[in-house]
């Protein structure tokens, strides 16, 4: 009988991790490396790490590469597969956590739906849905061999509820259809190839409520007064569902969607 230490040990294989100098990616990165994972991280060109993240592999014994790749680019994403393939002797766990968030800046983003443009809807579903199916089906192979292939898409609440429009009144927040298509379509992609990519490879996702990132007073406190909890999420909030379902403590689970958001989708 395996012990809770062995079943979350990743000692010997490594992690893929998309998106990983943001706030999110830096966690999920921290938690691999905690459980003795190596680390491929990968973002986008002249994206700034955090000099914390050059010390992981010193800090955990680990092995940590760093790749750049504009996910939008199919010819970019492409290059990337190639590079992995030659370089990785095996890669076992994919986190798809990068996504197009959009700025309230650009033009048919965060805007009334009349208003929203047909071009940044197809930049969001390139980003957060396509680009996760070109990255899946060119590291298939590698993480079939893994023995231990384990696939975690980072996905939305909003994959699975509809928006409350009124708690972004009064803010230059919003939350525009692209998003929320994008992250309900990849939920549904989860649980395709969880039963199409079985046994070799489990595929899971999770579903992250509201993080706290110094949004407006008038936001938060309206976002607290609908959730159980009483606060928005942390990054840190994250660690224990990735570490479950990167490792073997959930070598039985596949096609799942776990909510992580303080009970906001439980009403």
């Amino acid at each position: 009988m395996k012990r809770i230490q062995g079943l979350m040990n990743l000692k010997g294989r490594r992690a893929l991790i998309t998106g990983a100098s943001g706030g999110i990616g830096k966690q999920i990165a921290y938690s691999i490396a905690e459980a003795g994972g190596d680390l491929f991280l990968l973002d986008m060109p002249n994206a700034e790490y955090d000099q914390d993240f050059y010390k992981l592999k010193d800090l955990f014994d680990i092995k940590v590469d760093f790749f750049q790749c504009d996910l939008e680019s199919e010819i970019q994403r492409k290059l990337t597969i190639n590079s992995l393939n030659k370089r990785a002797d095996n890669i076992d766990i994919l986190i798809n956590n990068a996504a197009f968030v959009g700025e309230t800046k650009l033009d048919g983003w965060v805007v009334e739906f009349k208003d929203q443009s047909i071009d940044v809807w197809r930049r969001a579903l390139e980003v957060n849905l396509t680009a996760i199916f070109h990255l899946t089906q060119g590291l298939v192979e590698k993480l079939s061999q893994s023995g231990s292939g384990s696939i975690i898409n980072i996905a939305s609440i909003y994959g699975s509820v509809g928006p409350d429009h009124s708690l972004y009144e009064g803010t230059t927040m919003g939350n525009p259809a692209g998003y929320a298509a994008s992250k309900g379509g990849l939920i549904q992609l989860t649980r395709w190839l969880s039963t199409t990519l079985a046994p070799d490879i489990r595929v899971n996702s999770i579903s992250p409520g509201g993080v706290y990132r110094s949004q407006s007073d008038k936001f938060v406190k309206k976002y607290i007064q609908k959730t159980p909890l009483k606060r928005m999420a942390t990054e840190e909030d994250l660690k224990g569902g990735i570490i479950y379902l990167a490792s073997d403590l959930s070598s039985y689970v596949t096609g799942q969607n776990i909510f992580i958001d303080g009970g906001w989708t439980a009403w």
